[in-house]
C-alpha cells in the first residue's frame, strides 16, 4: 500500500522546499507582497516558482528577488509582463531592523519559504536562515532515509 504524502493546507500557493534543504531556519516572519493584477491571476493558477528566490534589504525596505511568476496566456497584451521583476515585501520597521541586524552577521541570509492566501490577501513567509554545510545536508538525508526504513519495518511487522 502506497504511503500518502502529507497534505499541504489549501491556502498554500507554493513552498520553497530547496530552502529547507540548504538552510537552517532561525526565525520566520509574515510579510505582505505588492503584486499587479496579472500576477494575482497567475498565483491563483499556481504559476510560480520560489526555488532561487531570496530577500534583499535595502534603504529600510525588503524586496523579493528571483521569484518567477509566469503570466497566463490570457494576460492583457497592452502592458509588459516581467516574470522575474523584483517585488516589494511589506513588513513593519521593527521587523526590517531585526532582519538587517541579523543579515549583517556572517553566514545569515533571508529567504522566502512559501506564498499563501490569508483571506483574500497573498502573504509570504520570510525566514532568517543560516546556510547548511555539506555534512549537515548529508546527515539530514541519512536521517530521512532511516526514518523511511523504520516505517517500512514497523509497517510489515
Amino acid at each position: 500500500m502506497a504511503k500518502k504524502k502529507p497534505k499541504v493546507p489549501d491556502n498554500v500557493i507554493v513552498q520553497n522546499k530547496k530552502a529547507r534543504h540548504d538552510y537552517f531556519f532561525e526565525d520566520t516572519f509574515e510579510a505582505g507582497i505588492v503584486l499587479s493584477g496579472w500576477e494575482v491571476k497567475a498565483l491563483r493558477e499556481k504559476k510560480v516558482q520560489l526555488v532561487d528566490s531570496y530577500v534583499m534589504l535595502k534603504d529600510g525596505e525588503a524586496w523579493l528577488l528571483g521569484s518567477l511568476i509566469n503570466p497566463l496566456p490570457t494576460a492583457s497584451t497592452h502592458f509588459v509582463t516581467d516574470p522575474q521583476r523584483t517585488r516589494k515585501l511589506l513588513l513593519h520597521k521593527k521587523e526590517i531592523a531585526k532582519l538587517q541586524g541579523a543579515v549583517a552577521q556572517k553566514g545569515h541570509t533571508c529567504v522566502c519559504t512559501q506564498l499563501y492566501w490569508k483571506k483574500h490577501l497573498i502573504k509570504a513567509t520570510i525566514a532568517l536562515a543560516k546556510g547548511k554545510a555539506l555534512h549537515d545536508k548529508r546527515a539530514a538525508e541519512k536521517e530521512r532515509d532511516w526514518n523511511r526504513e523504520k516505517q517500512r519495518i514497523l509497517h510489515k511487522g
